[in-house]
C-alpha cells in the first residue's frame, strides 16, 4: 500500500540533481543575484530555488534556460550541457531499473543508475579488474575475498547483477569504457590460475569491441600522480561535459560533484594515460601474462 511505503514524502537528491544544482548555484553567486531572484525568474518559491541548488527536484528545460539568461549564460555549448545532465538527472529520476531487484547492490545504486544512463565511463584500477569487465567467477572471487556477504546465496545474487550489468557494453548505443589498468590488476591472483586465467582472457575479448579501450600502465611507468588511489569519471554527454568522479574508500562510495573535482580527476587520467602501453601493445602485454599464468 501507498499509504506503508518508507520512501512516501521523502526529498530524493540525487547525484546528478547536486551537480547540475551546484553548477547554477556558483552562476547564480558569481552574478551577486540572490534565491529571490532565481525565484521570480522561474515563479516559483524561495523554497524550490533552494531545493534545485541542494538536487533535490528535477528541473525542466525553460527552467534551466531561464536561469542562464537570468545569470547571463548565453552560451549554447555551456547550455547544452547543464540540458543534458538536467535531462539525464530526470531519467535517473523515472527509472525504474533492473539494479532495484539486487538488495547486495544497495551501496553501488546510485553508481549503476548512472551507469545504466551514462555515455562514457572513464576508470582507473589500481588492483581489479572493473566490474563492466569481469568473468562471473573472478566477481566471485572478489565477493568471496572481501567477506561483504557470509551467505553465498547472496555472493551468486551479486555476481548476477554484476553480469547484468555488462550489457551496457552491447546493443544500439553501447557505453564507451576506457580502462586504465596498472600492470598489479593482471598480476593480483583473484581465484586462483585457472580464475585468472580465464579473467586475462576475457580481457583480450573484449579489447576487441569497438567501445571498448584498455591501456596498461606497467611497473615500468615509475611514480605518477594516480598512485594514491583509483578513481571513475562518468559521462553523459561529450567528455567534460559536467562529469561526476567516484572514488571508492574501505566503507563507502565518494562522489565529487564539483567542476574542479572533474577537472583535476580529469587532467590526472590524462597525465597517466601516457604513461600507459597503447591500446595495441597492452593487449600484447595482457597476453604475454596469460601466457605466464
Amino acid at each position: 500500500m501507498a499509504g506503508n511505503d518508507p520512501n512516501r514524502g521523502k526529498t530524493i537528491t540525487t547525484v546528478l540533481g547536486r551537480r547540475l544544482g551546484g553548477e547554477l548555484l556558483r552562476m547564480r553567486e558569481v552574478c551577486g543575484l540572490r534565491q529571490t531572484h532565481a525565484a521570480e525568474a522561474l515563479t516559483a518559491s524561495v523554497t524550490k530555488v533552494a531545493k534545485i541548488e541542494r538536487g533535490q527536484v528535477p528541473m525542466r528545460d525553460p527552467d534551466v534556460r531561464a536561469l542562464c539568461h537570468l545569470y547571463g549564460e548565453n552560451d549554447e555549448v555551456v547550455i547544452g550541457k547543464l540540458l543534458a545532465l538536467a535531462k539525464a538527472d530526470r531519467d535517473r529520476r523515472k527509472a525504474k531499473g533492473w539494479w532495484n531487484q539486487y538488495p547486495q547492490l544497495t551501496a553501488q545504486i546510485e553508481y549503476v543508475a548512472l551507469e545504466d544512463i551514462a555515455t562514457e565511463i572513464r576508470t582507473w584500477q589500481l588492483t581489479f579488474v572493473p566490474g563492466l569487465l569481469q568473468t562471473a567467477d573472478y566477481a566471485r572471487a572478489l565477493a568471496v575475498g572481501n567477506g561483504a556477504w557470509q551467505d553465498l546465496d547472496e555472493v551468486e545474487t551479486f555476481v548476477e547483477a554484476r553480469m547484468a550489468r555488462q550489457a551496457r557494453l552491447a546493443g544500439e548505443r553501447p557505453l564507451q569504457l576506457w580502462a586504465l589498468l596498472h600492470e598489479g590488476v593482471l598480476r593480483q591472483l583473484v581465484g586462483g590460475r585457472d580464475v585468472m586465467r580465464a579473467q586475462l582472457e576475457h580481457l583480450l575479448e573484449v579489447t576487441s569491441l569497438p567501445n571498448v579501450r584498455v591501456q596498461v600502465v606497467p611497473f615500468m611507468a615509475g611514480a605518477h600522480p594516480g598512485m594514491t588511489c583509483a578513481f571513475t569519471a562518468v559521462s553523459f554527454a561529450e567528455p567534460g561535459a559536467l562529469d561526476v568522479v567516484q572514488v571508492d574508500t574501505l566503507s563507502t562510495k565518494v562522489w565529487l560533484e564539483s567542476e574542479t573535482d572533474a577537472a583535476h580527476h580529469g587532467a590526472v587520467f590524462d597525465r597517466i594515460t601516457r604513461l600507459g602501453l597503447a591500446h595495441s601493445s597492452s593487449v600484447r602485454f595482457i597476453d604475454s601474462i596469460r601466457k605466464e599464468a
